[in-house]
């Protein structure tokens, strides 16, 4: 097999997991009741960590562009997750708040999270995990 050949079959490959694994996701909040994307989670669950953070430090920790992370919180604020508020030492700049029913939210959305993670790593060794996991940072280094 020719290396274009396996470029070809890595390409789909890691698109086929990536869309497995949000369709996985989406299914188990469906299930419990949760109405939010993978998306929306990665934005909320960096909220989790550290709430009121501008929309520039949302846009670097989850890699999105600034126009979809402005539309991701758009959605995320029609649902009543988040609120915008202003910066007290500059105005200009607003502070991506988490609501009470965005807290609400973190422990069984984080429940469903390492669910889907430990069926979707389950059989896969402590060794293998880590091989893959420098593998695909350099893979992610040589795209930048």
């Amino acid at each position: 097999m020719t290396q274009l050949q396996n470029d070809e079959i890595f390409n789909i490959l890691v698109g086929k997991i990536s869309a497995a694994i949000n369709r996985t996701f989406l299914r188990a909040f469906v299930v419990e009741g949760i109405d939010i994307t993978t998306e929306q989670w990665s934005v909320l669950a960096c909220l989790w960590e550290k709430d009121k953070v501008t929309q520039q430090t949302l846009c670097h920790l989850t890699a999105k562009d600034k126009p979809s992370m402005t539309r991701l919180i758009d959605k995320l604020e029609k649902r009543n997750l988040v609120t915008r508020v202003s910066d007290n030492n500059d105005r200009r700049i607003n502070l991506i708040h988490l609501t009470d029913a965005g807290l609400a939210l973190q422990q069984r959305a984080t429940q469903i999270v390492h669910q889907v993670a430990n069926k979707t790593l389950n059989n896969i060794t402590d060794e293998e995990l880590n091989t893959s996991r420098v593998v695909l940072k350099k893979i992610m280094a040589n795209l930048k």
